[in-house]
This record gives C-alpha cells, sequence and structure tokens, in this order.
C-alpha cells in the first residue's frame, strides 16, 4: 500500500475481500494459509466458511499483528498461528501436508501506516524504523546512517522508481555529516527542501519512503520466494491468491504467474526450449477493486487480485 494511498480512508477494511474469497474457493474441510494476517479482516472471512475439520495457517512478520491474532483465534482449535515472514512458509511444519489455498496481501499493512511510531509515513513524526518485523533488521534510520551515496541512490531508484534518487541521496549524505537523520519529518522536509513541490497532490517524499520501506524490508525478495514456496505447498487444485498495491509489487507476481503457466515462446530458426513442467494455470486476469469499494475504501484504488491454481 502507497503513502499517498493511505492518506484517507478506513484503517482497518479488508481490501477485496469477497474476490480474496472468491479465488481461494474455500471447501470447509480444506487447509488455508494467510500469510499476512494484518488485523484478520480476510481471514475471518475465509474461517468463517470451515468446518470442524477445516484449518487456517496464520503467519504475519510484525509481532503486533501477531499478537492480534493469537488474541482473537488462539482459542480456535482449527487455527494454528506463527510469528514469521510469508517467504518462509514452507519451513512451517503445519505446511507439510499440503494447502488448498494460500492468501498473500502484499505490502505495509493499514494499522502499521496508521501508528505513527512504527516510522512509515512522512505525515506524521516519529522515529525513522519501518521495520514490519520489529524484533529483526537494520532500520531505515540506521540504513542511511550506514549506507554510501551510492547505495542510497540505488535503493531510491530501484525500489522508489524515483528520478531524482542521485540529488536525494547527497542531500541526506551531506545532512547525516552534521547529524544522523532519525525522524520521518526530518527526512520529509530535507526531501521537499531537495525537490521542492513537483506534482500536485503528491509529497515529494513518497517514493523515497516507499523505496526504505522495500529496501529495509526486503518485500521483493519476500514476494520471489513466498510465491515459490506457497507453490510448492499448494495441493493440485489449490488455489494461490495475491494482492499488490504498486507496479513493482504485482509486476514480479505477474512474471512469476507467467513463468509458472505458460510455456517459453519458441523463436524462429532456433531449437525449440528446453521443455518446462508448469505448476500452475492462472484464473481469469487481474481484477481491480470496483468504484463502491474505493469510495468506501481509497486504500484499495492501487489494489491488483490475481489467481493462479495448482495443476
Amino acid at each position: 500500500m502507497s503513502e499517498e494511498g493511505a492518506a484517507a480512508g478506513p484503517a482497518h477494511l479488508p481490501v477485496m475481500l469477497n474476490e480474496a474469497v472468491q479465488g481461494l474457493r474455500v471447501r470447509e474441510n480444506g487447509t488455508y494459509l494467510d500469510g499476512t494476517f494484518g488485523r484478520g479482516g480476510h481471514a475471518r472471512a475465509v474461517l468463517a466458511r470451515l468446518g470442524p475439520t477445516g484449518k487456517l495457517l496464520l503467519m504475519d512478520r510484525d509481532p503486533t499483528a501477531v499478537a492480534h491474532a493469537r488474541a482473537e483465534f488462539g482459542k480456535d482449535a482449527r487455527v494454528a498461528i506463527r510469528h514469521g515472514n510469508f517467504a518462509d512458509l514452507a519451513d512451517w511444519e503445519a505446511t507439510l501436508h499440503g494447502l488448498d489455498g494460500v492468501l498473500l496481501d502484499l505490502g505495509v499493512s493499514s494499522p502499521q501506516l496508521d501508528e505513527a511510531a512504527r516510522g512509515f509515513s512522512f505525515r506524521a513524526d516519529a522515529p525513522l524504523d519501518m521495520r514490519m518485523d520489529t524484533s529483526s533488521g537494520i532500520s531505515a534510520a540506521q540504513f542511511l546512517a550506514s549506507a554510501d551515496e551510492r547505495k542510497i541512490a540505488d535503493v531510491l531508484w530501484q525500489y522508489g522508481e524515483e528520478r531524482m534518487s542521485r540529488r536525494i541521496a547527497r542531500a541526506i549524505v551531506a545532512r547525516r555529516a552534521e547529524a544522523p537523520i532519525a525522524r520521518t519529518l526530518e527526512l520529509a522536509e530535507l526531501i521537499e527542501r531537495t525537490l521542492g513541490r513537483r506534482e500536485a497532490n503528491k509529497h515529494p517524499a513518497t517514493r523515497t519512503f516507499q523505496a526504505l520501506r522495500i529496501h529495509v524490508n526486503g518485500e521483493l525478495d519476500a514476494v520471489d520466494r513466498g510465491l515459490r514456496a506457497a507453490t510448492d505447498r499448494l495441493k493440485s487444485g489449490g488455489r494461490l491468491v495475491v494482492i499488490s498495491f504498486h507496479s513493482l509489487e504485482d509486476r514480479a507476481v505477474k512474471h512469476f504467474l507467467r513463468d509458472e503457466s505458460q510455456l517459453p515462446p519458441t523463436r524462429r530458426g532456433l531449437p525449440p526450449p528446453v521443455a518446462a513442467t508448469l505448476r500452475l494455470k492462472t484464473i481469469g486476469g487481474a481484477q481491480l477493486p470496483g468504484d463502491e469499494e474505493i469510495a468506501a475504501n481509497p486504500r484499495a484504488r492501487s489494489a491488483v487480485l490475481r489467481v493462479a491454481e495448482k495443476l
């Protein structure tokens, strides 16, 4: 979810709820994994469709989200809960017997954006942290304090598609020579002074904050690893449902599904490619939220949902 998308709207509405649950094709005795619990909107809908022998596995890398999951679902015998990155779902023993469905709702969650102290947002002053899992890794402030100018610029360009990445990186390195950049508003104001207001209705720090968050949390690597792990663990006929919120995520998901569901093209004059074992088939095309949902929850406006089924 983007910072701009977090500017307004209800805090904890699950995005594309009906489309996600329909995509999973929940059976009452199936086993399903929600790899990004958040505050449980999708999980509740899946659990409501499970019978006494169904199973719901919940994961989140955010300790606060896991605490909410345990408080709400910890006494339900159908539910198992794990603190961890969905990229590592295949390491969870509970997945070894196979899954009938996996749901991944990518990016930062609404509660993480809304809690200023987490440091995801440039709209409130807070420590410049941005870690989804506050129990591990380095914060955005630590990264900016230790990385060289070229590395900072590369991160802003690669993960934020920020055209002014080098100018911002130079300003950050010059500023930290005087004092470390430790807070969100310090960074946002530095970027605004460096770039000025370039786009109407878009803060100049938007792309930088997105890039730092993706880098600090290793989000694109997690997407790649998580998609592979989910495909490995799905049973034949099991469904994979993924909701993305920005183009980098959706591009990674789209390319993975294409590679797992389509044979590589044959080029004229060249030997045919080595036959690949296809593991997935896509179900429909990319789905977008409807106007009614966007009006009720503006944070949904950039969402893209894709569904695939294990062969």
